[in-house]
């Protein structure tokens, strides 16, 4: 059994409130959840209301797979929110 997990840190320039932050951050985590069959949740910098982390995390047989399946929910996120620029991510395999 293989677990990978991904970091998310995103920048939300149009929030000008934790309120406006967390729609955004609130929507981009039901669509990924929906389009995929992953646990995705905000994790970090919930009190700041330009940036969001959120925490993705895979189970599978193989580490290939899991692997893959976190690469798109990154590509799934950029492409789906140009206007919430991706900062940074990492994918670790457990």
């Amino acid at each position: 059994m293989v677990i990978g997990t991904c970091t998310i840190t995103l920048y939300v320039p149009t929030a000008h409130s934790l309120k406006d932050k967390r729609r955004v951050i609130k929507s981009l985590i039901a669509r990924v959840r929906n389009e995929f069959n992953v646990s995705i949740a905000e994790v970090d910098a919930q009190d700041v209301w330009q940036q969001g982390v959120l925490a993705v995390a895979c189970v599978s047989t193989s580490q290939k797979y899991a692997h893959g399946q976190l690469e798109a929910v990154v590509r799934f996120i950029e492409a789906q929110r140009p206007d919430i620029p991706l900062v940074s991510y990492e994918i670790e395999m457990l």
